[in-house]
């Protein structure tokens, strides 16, 4: 739960940016968060999710 909410926090950061420098358009930021959402409920979730646990376990990893 930890990482999902640092994931959310970091690409909301992320979506804000871009819209910010007017890279991003809101219909972008719409379709993205409408593909999250729908993502969520298939079964796709758990291997998404898998990933993300992955890639921050390996993130988690590194010393600088």
């Amino acid at each position: 739960m930890l990482v999902s909410m640092s994931a959310v926090v970091l690409l909301g950061l992320l979506i804000w940016f871009l819209l910010r420098i007017r890279y991003l358009r809101w219909a972008d930021l719409l379709l993205c968060g409408t593909f999250g959402f729908l993502l969520s409920r298939t079964v796709a979730a758990p291997l998404a999710q898998a990933l993300l646990d992955g890639v921050s376990g390996f993130l988690g990893q590194l010393r600088f």
